[in-house]
């Protein structure tokens, strides 16, 4: 205890002593001691030349006080290749495709419109529970799909049919997951439109909005580590944007240089919200820099528009390790789904004008008719085939028992805990004991 007191005494006197010394330099004329503090020096700079250095940010000083106007800046232009008439407007920018290939474009996007019709027809007649419809944005997945490599990885959020059925995904297995039957790969055990495929390198659909971002970027940086060649292709729309999901992505995004595309489709309505309600800045491709991402904003309905946008930012994603930024203008012509009414929250003449002015079907039938790929008799062909092929598949799927109950229970561990074998059991027993208030007839044995 004394070496302590004797220590707190000699620390007292010896700060005394120190703030006497101060005071002494401090004097004017004092001299003697002089006291170095070399990190305190500081080179002179003219208020000319000082340069900002801190590490947040790279910028230039100035002396007026001025916060930034949202409107500084004329909103950010949209990239088109044909008008609304299907024709192409600078030569330099047609992507100059085989005939084949565009007719390949032309067919998924009508196909895929029929079998919404049916499908949405089916649903509203009670065969399915649910469904969501892609009117007016085939453009965005077709032109999108067909710019990608096979291999490339796609992140979905409910809305890309038109990827899957661009990489040749069979009306069978479409029906089939929204059917919920045996032949459904998700086992009847997702919601109708969660589509997924692993062949073709198509994640499965989660209902949540926003989660898929995130992980697309964690599946982009996977692949960058593995010198994979490969790019990672996330969809969502500006509604999703709003997620905080959407920021945790990007900023991983752009902070670890993964090869990934972020798409999203701007349809103009978060289920009921109209994007003057979603958000106050210029779209969703303004948010790409602050983030310090390529971006860019296309023409949504022209087909070819989205096919140039993405093919180059697949090649420099991939080439660059670095993310992109594609905001597709479009218009969901159909409801949100079939558990909406958009009637209510929008007029019938607005939903009209894009499907009769501007619909990314009729601009490019437009663009086959004008070179003389495509006639009003293959246009009849078509349309009769292409109900028929849908037609079949859907009452394949009808005729298909559902999975076998007992599937609830699998492919979620690798051996059953004790807790899920109870909760099987418990089932089984209630089914002997109560199963004729079921239609178990429908069920696979």
């Amino acid at each position: 205890m004394a070496v302590v007191i004797a220590a707190a005494r000699f620390w007292r006197q010896s700060r005394i002593l120190g703030q006497a010394a101060l005071l002494l330099l401090r004097r004017p004329g004092a001299r003697g001691l002089a006291i170095s503090h070399p990190h305190r020096q500081q080179e002179q700079f003219s208020s000319l030349d000082d340069k900002p250095q801190f590490p947040g940010a790279s910028a230039e000083f100035i002396d007026k006080l001025e916060f930034i106007q949202p409107n500084v800046i004329s909103g950010i232009p949209i990239y088109r290749v044909m008008d609304r008439q299907g024709q192409i407007i600078n030569p330099s920018e047609d992507p100059h495709l085989p005939k084949e290939k565009v007719l390949k474009f032309y067919k998924s996007m009508t196909l895929l419109n029929t079998m919404d019709r049916i499908l949405y027809e089916s649903q509203r007649q009670g065969r399915i529970s649910f469904y969501m419809t892609n009117y007016g944005e085939e453009g965005t997945h077709v032109g999108s799909a067909a710019a990608l490599d096979n291999t490339d990885l796609v992140f979905g959020q409910y809305r890309e049919a038109g990827v899957l059925m661009y990489r040749d995904y069979p009306l069978e297995l479409f029906m089939a997951q929204c059917y919920g039957n045996i032949s459904d790969l998700g086992k009847g055990r997702q919601m109708p439109v969660h589509y997924g495929c692993k062949e073709r390198h198509f994640v499965t659909i989660s209902s949540p909005l926003a989660t898929q971002i995130p992980q697309a970027v964690g599946a982009a940086y996977a692949a960058k580590r593995a010198n994979a060649n490969r790019v990672v292709i996330c969809y969502f729309g500006e509604g999703a944007a709003s997620e905080g999901d959407a920021h945790a992505g990007f900023n991983f995004a752009a902070t670890l240089e993964c090869p990934i595309i972020f798409f999203c489709r701007n349809n103009g309505y978060a289920i009921s919200t109209p994007t003057s309600e979603q958000y106050r800045g210029d779209g969703i491709a303004a948010r790409g820099p602050g983030y310090g991402i390529l971006s860019i904003r296309v023409d949504g309905n022209d087909v070819f528009a989205v096919y140039n946008a993405t093919k180059e930012a697949r090649r420099r994603a991939v080439a660059e390790n670095q993310p992109f930024l594609i905001e597709a203008m479009t218009y969901r012509i159909g409801h949100h789904s079939t558990s909406d009414d958009s009637s209510a929250y929008r007029s019938v003449d607005e939903v009209n004008y894009w499907d009769k002015q501007d619909h990314p079907i009729s601009r490019l039938r437009h663009y086959l008719l004008s070179r003389g790929w495509w006639d009003e008799e293959q246009e009849k062909a078509w349309r009769k085939q292409s109900r028929k092929k849908v037609m079949e598949a859907f009452e394949q799927a009808e005729r298909k028992p559902k999975p076998n109950p007992n599937l609830l229970f699998s492919d979620v561990y690798q051996e059953m805990p004790r807790q899920l074998r109870k909760q099987q059991e418990s089932l089984a027993r209630h089914l002997q004991t109560y199963g004729e208030h079921y239609p178990l007839e429908h069920f696979d044995k």
